[in-house]
């Protein structure tokens, strides 16, 4: 994947329209390594994921995997079946699709130039031929296409959005597929994406093997001492390398008070949680890592030590690393370890609600110490 040269951030900044609950957002500064802090509901989920849509320049399955992780579908055909497809109308701000719909996301104020535009526009020519042979009568759908833009590359997807909730009117997958190709889109940005959740035994097997026996490895290992008060000697998967999708992989860990291993999930949420944060670091080289609802599983006493190793790591790998959190103690710790960290620099943005637009409060690195000392409510 493309690095930037000289470790150039690759999103200095961020502008965002359109996209899910954020019909407004600019944040004019971004860090190495950005904290997203504020209430529920105000949009720090749907930043996180704008990141990732750019990251991957609108890729189909990009989008897909977006609206299905949110459960989003609507009513579609295949092969005559009655099913479910990913409606891209959840992606859109108010889920209000109209002609001309557009989300646009990218660095700067006012977007423009190496901005992502994703558009719901209305067919023409073979596309709008063999929509309206397809579904017969239109009164019951609006026959738009998704229009991707991004640089000089374009791209047009049909969709139909039924105007009404009757199940008759559908996409037909079976059309839509005509015109879905992912060979010629532009190259993303590699990007990582750690959920409130843990990675699955699949999703660490696929990340041990990259690092296994380099310095990383033992980054990884590092980051597990933090919660296990430096008793790992080492760490190793066993398993099936074969079995793809069956979980037939697992991570086990060689404490040094014990004779055998152990499995890492029985050291508890935080060690596996820190263990898959430092192998997906690992796994991010100049690119971008995504973490939602970071102090998940993690101790209050080790988010200092956790955000240093965060910090050093995404400056040595030139990875941009997007983060958002509920927790004051979670803000602390980033305001320590960015104090900390001359070399690497972390910027924390508090999202909130102002009217219809989402307003960002970037914080000086005196106003994130001062913050954390004084703990001065930022979430």
């Amino acid at each position: 994947m493309p690095e930037e040269p000289n470790g150039r951030l690759h999103l200095p900044s961020l502008s965002i329209r359109g996209f899910r609950g954020i019909r407004e957002l600019d944040i004019p500064r971004l860090g190495r390594v950005t904290l997203l802090a504020g209430k529920n509901g105000v949009g720090k989920t749907a930043a996180l994921e704008a990141v990732r849509l750019y990251a991957a320049r609108g890729r189909e399955h990009v989008l897909s995997a977006l609206l299905r992780s949110h459960e989003e579908f609507a009513s579609a055909i295949d092969e005559d079946d009655r099913t479910f497809a990913p409606d891209p109308a959840a992606l859109f701000h108010g889920r209000n699709v109209a002609p001309n719909s557009r989300i646009e996301i990218g660095p700067g104020n006012g977007l423009g130039a190496g901005s992502l535009e994703i558009e719901a526009v209305l067919p023409n020519g073979e596309q709008e031929d063999l929509l309206y042979e397809s579904y017969g009568d239109v009164s019951d759908f609006l026959p738009l296409e998704i229009k991707i833009s991004f640089a000089n590359y374009r791209r047009t997807i049909p969709w139909s959005f039924p105007r009404y909730t009757n199940p008759r009117n559908a996409l037909d997958i079976r059309l839509y597929r005509r015109f879905t190709d992912d060979r010629e889109e532009p190259r993303g940005l590699n990007c990582r994406v750690l959920g409130p959740g843990l990675l699955s035994n699949d999703e660490v097997a696929e990340l041990w093997d990259k690092v296994a026996l380099t310095d990383e490895e033992d980054r990884a290992v590092q980051a597990l001492n933090l919660v296990l008060d430096g008793k790992v000697d080492r760490v190793t998967m066993i398993g099936d390398r074969q079995r793809p999708g069956f979980s037939s992989r697992l991570v086990v860990v060689k404490l040094e008070d014990r004779d055998g291993p152990v499995p890492l999930r029985s050291l508890g949420d935080g060690a596996a949680r820190l263990f898959g944060v430092a192998l997906a670091l690992a796994g991010s080289r100049g690119g971008f890592l995504v973490i939602d609802e970071a102090e998940n599983g993690i101790h209050h006493s080790v988010h200092d030590d956790f955000w240093r190793m965060v910090l050093q790591t995404a400056e040595e790998n030139n990875i941009q690393v997007f983060a958002a959190t509920h927790s004051f103690d979670c803000v602390r710790g980033f305001a320590h370890a960015a104090a900390d960290s001359p070399d690497c620099e972390g910027v924390l943005v508090r999202l909130e609600q102002e009217g219809e637009r989402t307003r960002a409060v970037v914080y000086s690195d005196f106003e994130l110490e001062t913050a954390a000392e004084q703990g001065i409510e930022v979430r």
